[in-house]
């Protein structure tokens, strides 16, 4: 009998031992505490149980209540509300509720243990016997334990109901040993959910830093700080694709909760490091914006050019008449010298409008453009003192002469400076092993598949799956962005098509770049967050290096 007995508390000090393991592994709050109720009820062979958490206005809430006789199962991982109010702790007086078993409990940090309900009468047990009048249930043995962090703090209450004999079936108190058992266990139950609370309040601490250093942007840039949250968007999108795929390249690929966590924390910060880019630079909206746009200077300069010239026309015509009277000949040579001023007029106000669509960066130079800014540049003007200096200085002419977009070569160099900063910045980090692949995704999308990107110069063999993705959704989203200065935002067709070029060019994933079409992850996003004007109809027969 002896051995009997000594079998079975060992075999549930080695199930609780079991139990507290499987607790401090779980990280799904609901789960965790379902199975901290089961797992009690299991120990003590108990019918039924409720298990209560703390509110912050001072209330027991119901998370759960199991009860085999009656087949209940509320609240916890089954989706079924439970339809009971919260117990207050205190009084509408402000005095504490100590008829209440589980108030009392918690108020006194005391278990409490009670054999047979329906003899107590320290405790208000009026609504235990409406509910066994209502369900024919018999609540009879009550054990109340209050779960303590490490700080003897209640953080919630188990209570459990109806221990049963394991042979007989009848119902008995709950003893001692279970009563210990259970108090060891609610402990550990207890640090459990401290623990998973503490990890649940960092990591919502540390999505909030990350989007306060989004919002940083915003603020700095309100042209850049939408892309920090619509790439998110984007690389999760095409990932579920990966992820979702049956067939073809990927359909291996997989990411499991914490590594899609990861790579959604890497794509918010891909771009932190722009927090240091000038926003002169990050926003320049033409080639000749500085603190205002320098192309208002050389309109009014246009102005002036041909004032000076109608001036030394004028002087001219003064000192002709001078000699004499007006002759036949004077007069051809001042309807001569007037269409010559004319002529002059008229280059100057096409040279301002071809320096005024030059100055925008919206279309490729050519050396035919290029020759032209020059040719305008070597025109002379008067200064304030009369000495002849060319029309444009050697700062306007290096501006205006960019080939593609706003930017010279020296700022663009400052914007690519931002993915070392941004490498600097995350790779200076203590990741957690769960993340420690942050900086890989995040600081890869602007390398190309064929080596020629940067920072590092990775090929496509040299960069993981998901920083490929981040590549797509980076660039994607730029092109179809309302919110740019220094460009229209395009419609997807014209995105579609860049996008393909950029796939034969080898700048960006093939594979991926199929997916994206194939699965319409571009028409999922554009639904989203795009106007309806750039939702437009795409022919996938004119979409470079794509076979529909």
């Amino acid at each position: 009998m002896f051995d009997n007995q000594q079998s079975y508390l060992l075999e549930r000090l080695e199930r609780l031992n079991a139990i507290g393991i499987a607790l401090s592994a779980e990280r799904d709050n609901q789960r965790l505490l379902e199975m901290i109720l089961l797992g009690a009820q299991e120990i003590t062979n108990a019918d039924g149980g409720t298990l209560y958490t703390i509110t912050q206005d001072k209330k027991l809430k119901f998370e759960m209540m199991r009860n085999k006789t009656l087949s209940m199962s509320l609240g916890g991982t089954t989706g079924k509300e439970i339809p009971f109010l919260p117990l207050p702790l205190y009084l509408e007086d402000g005095s504490p509720n100590l008829t209440t078993v589980a108030a009392y409990a918690t108020l006194n940090n005391k278990t409490v243990n009670i054999a047979n309900a329906y003899e107590v009468e320290n405790f208000d047990f009026s609504g235990t016997r409406k509910f066994d009048q209502k369900t024919g249930y018999h609540s009879q043995s009550f054990l109340t334990i209050p779960m303590k962090d490490h700080e003897s703090k209640v953080i919630g209450v188990l209570q459990l109901i109806n221990a049963t004999d394991a042979d007989t079936g009848a119902i008995v108190p709950f003893s001692i040993a279970n009563q210990t058992l259970v108090e060891s266990l609610a402990s550990q139950a207890a640090v459990a959910m401290t623990n998973h609370h503490l990890i649940e309040g960092l990591k919502g601490l540390f999505e909030a830093f990350i989007e306060l250093i989004a919002d940083a942007i915003d603020q700095k840039s309100p042209y850049t700080g939408g892309h920090c949250r619509r790439v998110p968007e984007l690389t999760m999108m095409l990932t579920q694709a990966l992820i979702d795929a049956k067939t073809g390249p990927f359909k291996d690929f997989t990411l499991n909760e914490n590594e899609f966590y990861e790579l959604k924390v890497a794509s918010w910060l891909h771009d932190c490091g722009k927090v240091t880019t000038p926003e002169a630079i990050m926003d320049k909206p033409t080639k000749l914006s500085s603190i205002f746009d320098r192309i208002q200077l050389v309109d009014q300069r246009f102005e002036l050019l041909k004032q000076q010239a109608e001036s030394a026309m004028l002087k001219e015509q003064v000192e002709m008449l001078k000699d004499g009277g007006l002759n036949q000949e004077k007069q051809g040579k001042l309807k001569y010298q007037q269409a010559k001023l004319d002529a002059f007029n008229a280059h100057c106000d096409e040279a301002r409008i071809f320096l005024q669509h030059a100055n925008i960066g919206s279309e490729s130079m050519t050396a035919a453009d290029l020759q032209r800014i020059q040719d305008i540049a070597n025109l002379q003007i008067l200064d304030a003192i009369g000495n002849k200096v060319p029309f444009l200085n050697d700062d306007e002419t290096y501006n205006l002469s960019i080939k593609r977009g706003t930017l010279t070569a020296e700022e663009r160099q400052v914007i690519n400076n931002h993915i070392v900063v941004t490498i600097s910045m995350l790779e200076s980090l203590p990741y957690p092993q769960s993340l420690a692949r942050v900086p890989e995704y995040a600081c890869g999308h602007h390398e190309h598949m064929d080596g020629s990107g940067y920072p590092k110069g990775l090929t496509r063999e040299q960069m993981s799956i998901p920083a490929r993705v981040m590549g797509i959704a980076d660039i994607f989203e730029a092109l179809t962005s309302k919110d740019r200065p220094y460009k229209k935002a395009k419609t997807l067709s014209e995105s579609l098509a860049i996008l393909g070029k950029m796939k034969v060019d080898q700048h960006i994933d093939a594979d991926l770049f199929d997916v994206f079409i194939r699965e319409e992850i571009y028409l999922k996003y554009a639904q989203e967050f795009l106007e309806p004007e750039q939702i437009d109809l795409v022919d996938l027969s004119k979409i470079p290096g794509y076979q529909p």
